[in-house]
C-alpha cells in the first residue's frame, strides 16, 4: 500500500459505527430513476455512515473506501444524504455524490465536465455537466485519480471553493 492509499480497516470505520446501530441492508435500484435508496435526507456524518452501512457488499466496501478517501483528501469535508445517496461538500456547496446501485456504486461530480481528465460516465437525471465513474469493485477505485477529481471540484466557486 502506498502512502496515498487507505487501509481497508480505515475505510470501514464510519460505516461500522452505523452498522452497530442496527441498520438493515436495502434493495438497490438498477439505475437512476429518482431516489437511489429509501435513505431519508439529513445533514451530517451520522446519516451518511448509516446509509453506507445499509448497503450490501460489495457496494458497502466501495462506498466506505470513497468516504474515507474524501475525508483524507478534503479538509473541512461536510456530509449529507440527499436523493437517497451520500453527498460531499466543502465551502458553500456540494461537490460530489456516491450512491449504491445494483452491481455498482456511482461516484458523480457536480460540474464534472470541467474536470481534467473528464470522468467517463454521464449519468441520467443528474444534470448536464455531471460526470463520474461507476465502480463495480474496490479494485476499480483509482485513488490517485479520484482524489485529484475531488480536489478539482472542491476548488470550483459555488460548488465547493467559496462564493461566486
Amino acid at each position: 500500500m502506498t502512502s496515498g492509499e487507505i487501509s481497508e480497516s480505515e475505510a470501514r470505520k464510519p460505516a461500522a459505527r452505523a452498522a452497530a446501530d442496527g441498520d438493515a441492508a436495502i434493495t438497490l435500484p438498477e439505475a437512476m430513476t429518482g431516489r437511489a435508496s429509501p435513505a431519508k435526507a439529513a445533514v451530517g456524518d451520522k446519516p451518511v455512515f448509516a446509509y453506507i452501512a445499509s448497503l450490501p457488499q460489495p457496494q458497502r466496501g466501495i462506498a466506505e473506501t470513497v468516504d474515507a478517501l474524501a475525508a483524507k483528501t478534503l479538509p473541512g469535508l461536510r456530509r449529507s444524504v440527499k436523493w437517497g445517496m451520500s453527498y460531499y461538500g466543502v465551502g458553500d456547496g456540494w461537490c460530489f455524490s456516491c450512491g449504491g446501485f445494483a452491481g455498482h456504486v456511482k461516484l458523480m461530480f457536480v460540474n464534472g465536465a470541467a474536470l481534467e481528465p473528464v470522468p467517463p460516465v454521464t449519468p441520467v437525471g443528474m444534470g448536464k455537466s455531471t460526470r463520474g465513474v461507476e465502480l463495480e469493485s474496490i479494485e476499480d477505485i483509482d485513488e490517485r485519480q479520484i482524489a485529484a477529481w475531488m480536489k478539482q471540484v472542491a476548488s470550483v466557486p459555488g460548488v465547493g471553493g467559496g462564493k461566486r
